[in-house]
């Protein structure tokens, strides 16, 4: 079901205000607030929109931000987790990890070995190419490498 370019633009609107202050509470009423539209019918018509949640795209938003601060500056973890909307460390790191698949240190070590190429690079190209993977939630990431640890546990022949 194809949406309407009104509502297309109303729903343009919270995406630009996500994209603006990722850093931001952005809860569904706020933005469907911005929308002009009630939070059911936004959550609903954001995620037929843009093949997400509305939540989960700004989880992709924080991490796209963290990850250029990571390897861009020499911020502190904690400050680059408070500046990208982050109210705990923990939960910045262990989201940071069930998305790329490594730590904040780690990501920025990993960054810091490698030789870049990105000079001459417009950063939209770089954050595209390094955008994370979010088409699952991350619960389901992590149950799922949960799983996959289990059955390898179980196919493991004892001494």
């Amino acid at each position: 079901m194809g949406q309407s370019p009104e509502l297309l633009r109303r729903l343009l609107r919270a995406k630009d205000r996500m994209d603006g202050s990722p850093h931001e509470e952005w809860p569904v009423r706020r933005l469907a607030q911005v929308s002009a539209v009630s939070a059911a019918h936004f959550a609903r018509s954001f995620r037929g929109a843009f093949g997400m949640p509305p939540h989960r795209y700004l989880l992709t938003r924080r991490i796209e931000r963290a990850t250029a601060l990571l390897r861009d500056t020499d911020m502190a973890v904690t400050e680059i987790a408070l500046q990208t909307g982050w109210s705990s460390i923990g939960t910045f790191g262990r989201i940071f990890r069930d998305i790329t698949g490594e730590s904040p240190g780690e990501f920025r070590a990993r960054q810091r070995a490698m030789p870049h190429g990105h000079g001459r690079v417009p950063e939209c190209i770089v954050r595209a190419a390094h955008r994370p993977d979010l088409k699952s939630a991350v619960s389901e990431k992590r149950r799922s490498a949960v799983a996959g640890k289990k059955a390898l546990q179980s196919t493991e022949v004892p001494p």
